[in-house]
């Protein structure tokens, strides 16, 4: 059986101890914070990035420099006969189509999975992976399949601020400024490529509300089948808040019994446009092997 490693980025959201265990690679993704080079999850921590971010420091958001991606690359494959690499969606950053074109320089050996996904429904991918490999398939057959499944997932958020939102050019400084006044907490999806909004309610108690709404819809329209099946995962993710997502999670699990609901913080690559204290919830179809 021919070795295939997994590989996937930092926005994946796994845990250096669990990455280990399961044998899979993290590319960390890089971050220029007042012009100085930081790399999520190694020199930079997620209480870090939030305390810079509030105190309005210059952060920007890059890809993996070409030799650095290809380096790792070159280090896995000595001990493998393929790699699938799962980035971010492409539609939140360029850093899949770059790396499709660095992977044609590996005559085939290096698969990368264009599959649109991001934070837990990446991570959800990566794991689809791992099965999919013990199961003996081949790297291009895992990246055809996980591409073939890329819109079997949904990403509902909500903000804490719509400050982020602002600075991005999302909203408008007039529409900020009245939301912050009447309490307007955004709900955001992520379904397909781009981080699109979804609904406009007054207070985080109606967001939540409007989230478990949303999720309960999918399950019972899109994913019904899936849900049937006992094929959906559902996960938890939030930005710097730790014990207010621990009640969010208990909140899903009372609404939604039977579900075994993983929680995970959302990557820096997304909490740069939405800031500190939002909740997300994701729901992914669990690849068949």
């Amino acid at each position: 059986m021919r070795r295939i490693a997994i590989l996937t980025d930092s926005n994946a959201g796994f845990a250096e101890s669990e990455a280990r265990d399961l044998g899979i690679t993290i590319v960390p993704m890089p971050f220029f914070i007042n012009g100085e080079l930081c790399f999520e999850g190694s020199s930079l921590s997620q209480e870090e990035f939030y305390t810079k971010l509030e105190d309005e420091v210059d952060i920007s958001t890059t890809q993996p420099a070409p030799g650095d991606l290809m380096d790792i690359w070159d280090k896995v494959l000595k001990d493998n006969d393929e790699i699938v690499y799962i980035p971010m969606s492409s539609g939140l950053s360029a850093s899949c189509f770059s790396a499709i074109s660095f992977a044609k320089e590996y005559d085939g050996r290096v698969q990368v999975v264009n599959n649109q996904r991001i934070s837990v429904t990446q991570r959800r991918s990566v794991l689809d992976a791992l099965a999919l490999s013990k199961a003996g398939r081949s790297a291009a057959e895992i990246r055809e399949i996980l591409e073939r499944e890329k819109l079997q997932s949904s990403i509902y958020i909500t903000v804490d601020t719509l400050k982020y939102l602002k600075k991005g050019g999302r909203v408008t400084p007039a529409a900020a400024a009245i939301g912050t006044v009447l309490s307007i907490k955004p709900v955001l999806q992520i379904q397909g490529e781009k981080l699109d909004s979804y609904a406009k309610v007054r207070g985080k108690k109606a967001a939540k509300r409007t989230m478990i709404t949303a999720v309960r819809k999918d399950i019972e329209t899109r994913f019904a089948d899936v849900a049937a099946a006992g094929q959906l995962a559902m996960d938890v993710a939030y930005t710097g808040n730790y014990e207010e997502a621990l009640e969010w999670k208990s909140e899903l699990s009372a609404a939604f019994p039977g579900y075994d609901i993983h929680m995970a913080p959302l990557s820096l690559s997304v909490a740069c446009h939405i800031g500190r204290g939002a909740l997300a919830v994701g729901l992914s179809k669990i690849v068949e092997v």
